[in-house]
């Protein structure tokens, strides 16, 4: 193969396959037939003697050589164009709406700073919140369901970590830690939180799919203790309201309890054995990388949010 007579072309082709992993997207994000994207790839493939693409049940799956050409050509395509259409984006002008997926405390945390930007600098961008029932919110972003996910996404995070070849994009926007969760005139508020009094007392869990094990369960059987585990919620806001009208307890990241809506009525402390770190991840699909109203948005998650969240976690 030479390079002289590849068909640049096919390489904005193979680009739109590779960020979409699946060829009907692909070609309705190129405005072109399906077959006609099954024909470029085709010919791609005899050019550079390689299968590059193999068909799955849920897509299209790269190969080794796939995997290594693609970081390439998505540099050499984005450098083309941003000589060929440089960036003039005025927010003020811009016409956008933006589906986003949080859980339901982090919105409250992201949400009130991010209507007020809107309402004075992007008065065209709207909102649409879709609710974030999972840790794993790859699908969502490959299907295009929505084009932003924030929240604590353990091993989405780790794998996007070591995988070059994955379209999804990721941030860190913030690292804290969890605390167990009581209202003020709880017994275990007037008293050192041990180990013992700990599992005995009547938990509450936050869990997204209803099953009542989690993290903390797992450290406790590292230890060879258990808890048990009275309810189980899939919203910190309840979570909140139960825990302070009761003498169940819960485990929530610090950051996160203002969002409760129940700040004055419970109190937090340290957990009588060690948790990993609680991190927030903002994820999005390469699509949208270099998409200026996206840009917009995540630089402004990505600062004035992190101010508030540091200054709450910090916080008393």
């Amino acid at each position: 193969m030479s390079f002289l007579t590849l068909d640049l072309n096919l390489l904005r082709v193979f680009d739109a396959v590779m960020t979409e992993q699946n060829l009907t997207r692909a070609a309705g994000h190129l405005a072109m037939t399906q077959p006609a994207v099954s024909n470029a790839i085709k010919r791609l493939r005899e050019s550079l003697g390689d299968e590059l693409l193999i068909r799955t049940a849920y897509g299209v799956k790269p190969t080794p050589r796939a995997e290594l050409l693609w970081p390439a050509v998505r540099q050499a395509l984005a450098g083309l164009e941003a000589a060929v259409t440089p960036e003039t984006f005025d927010v003020s002008k811009a016409h956008a709406t933006f589906r986003m997926a949080m859980a339901d405390a982090t919105a409250a945390f992201w949400l009130p700073s991010l209507m007020r930007s809107i309402e004075s600098e992007a008065p065209g961008v709207n909102v649409r919140m879709v609710p974030l029932t999972t840790r794993e919110p790859r699908p969502m972003l490959l299907r295009g369901d929505i084009d932003l996910a924030v929240g604590f996404f353990p091993g989405v995070a780790a794998q996007l970590s070591s995988d070059t070849s994955s379209p999804i994009r990721h941030e860190r926007l913030y690292s804290g830690h969890y605390v167990c969760v009581m209202r003020k005139n709880h017994p275990l508020a007037k008293v050192e939180l041990g180990m013992d009094n700990y599992c005995a007392a009547n938990h509450l869990l936050v869990s997204f799919s209803g099953r009542a094990h989690g993290l903390v369960d797992e450290a406790l059987a590292q230890l060879g203790r258990e808890r048990r585990i009275l309810l189980t919620v899939n919203q910190f806001f309840t979570a909140g309201r139960v825990v302070a009208n009761s003498d169940l307890i819960t485990v929530l990241p610090k950051h996160l309890i203002a969002s409760t809506g129940m700040t004055d009525a419970l109190v937090w402390r340290e957990l009588p054995f060690s948790l990993p770190a609680v991190h927030l991840d903002m994820l999005w699909h390469e699509r949208d990388a270099r998409s200026p109203a996206h840009k917009w948005l995540r630089k402004h998650l990505e600062g004035m949010n992190t101010t508030t969240l540091r200054a709450v976690a910090n916080s008393d």
